[in-house]
């Protein structure tokens, strides 16, 4: 099973998983409307409607999870391995966030609490803690970070590590397919280090138009973001996290990993790579 099936990770599982001769899979949605649309075997499922959580989970071995961000995260995690746990479930690839054991990033350490419960339930494990995602360039939800060239964010000057989705699905694709080899494994992923401001010189160079970045004040979005009704806890933590890197706080991010090499035995994709594969939804 393949929760988030329609996100732009969920999704990328799905289409790999589905690739994949060893796996029999089905996509999780929350909705007939979208399991219409899928392309693929459907079940309904609901994280916030506890009924579709047993029927959804009959014949399955294995799920890659992943949560939305909001505090309601805790709930739906313990109730959907819980029901996990009853159904039979072998083994868990969980989606979580970057950071080490004692990261200061509090909505990263969430998913950190998800894994320990994963652990203490009994299931076979692959912690999957990617770092920042190379599809936020494009977009975050729903609002575009590029406009006209000019790249807005809210940390300052500080070299982010960044990974594909794309190789965070193959990964995971990977964990699900031999989960033997891959029990009770945290991979950390992370494939290139670059600030906003790197990435405006490489988009022009790319693209051939130019680009630059605005770093704007990390108040700005806090303010923005709970004006738009978005999660107050997982908001406010975000903002702390942004104005960390704005202060030139050292939170132990800018690390490159070898997990996806380890796994896989090819390179990852690097920022450039993404944005050439992308240069028309980056040109304007």
């Amino acid at each position: 099973m393949i929760t988030g099936a329609t996100g732009q990770i969920g999704s990328a599982v799905l289409r790999l998983a589905a690739a994949n001769p060893n796996l029999d899979v089905v996509g999780a949605v929350r909705s007939a409307e979208k399991a219409e649309t899928l392309g693929f075997p459907a079940v309904l499922l609901d994280f916030d409607r506890p009924e579709t959580l047993a029927p959804a989970l009959e014949g399955v071995d294995r799920v890659f999870l992943m949560t939305g961000y909001t505090i309601r995260m805790f709930r739906q995690n313990r109730d959907f391995l819980n029901a996990a746990r009853r159904a039979d479930v072998e083994h868990i690839v969980h989606l979580g966030a970057p950071g080490d054991d004692d990261t200061p990033v509090e909505h990263w350490l969430w998913h950190q609490f998800i894994e320990r419960y994963i652990e203490w339930s009994g299931f076979s494990f692959t912690h999957l803690r990617p770092e920042i995602f190379m599809q936020n360039l494009l977009g975050y939800g729903g609002v575009r970070v590029i406009v006209n060239g000019v790249i807005r964010h809210y940390v300052a000057n500080a070299r982010l590590t960044w990974i594909d989705g794309e190789d965070i699905a193959a990964v995971a694709v990977e964990s699900l397919s031999k989960p033997e080899e891959h029990a009770e494994k945290t991979y950390r992923l992370g494939s290139d280090v670059r600030s906003y401001a790197e990435i405006a010189e490489i988009l022009t160079r790319v693209i051939g138009q130019p680009f630059a970045y605005e770093a704007r004040p990390p108040n700005e979005f806090l303010a923005a973001a709970l004006a738009a009704g978005a999660d107050t806890a997982y908001m406010q933590s975000a903002y702390e996290n942004y104005a960390a890197y704005t202060a030139g706080t050292n939170r132990g991010e800018e690390k490159l990993f070898s997990s996806f090499v380890d796994v896989t035995g090819r390179k990852a994709a690097s920022v450039e790579d993404f944005i050439r594969r992308h240069h028309d939804a980056f040109s304007y």
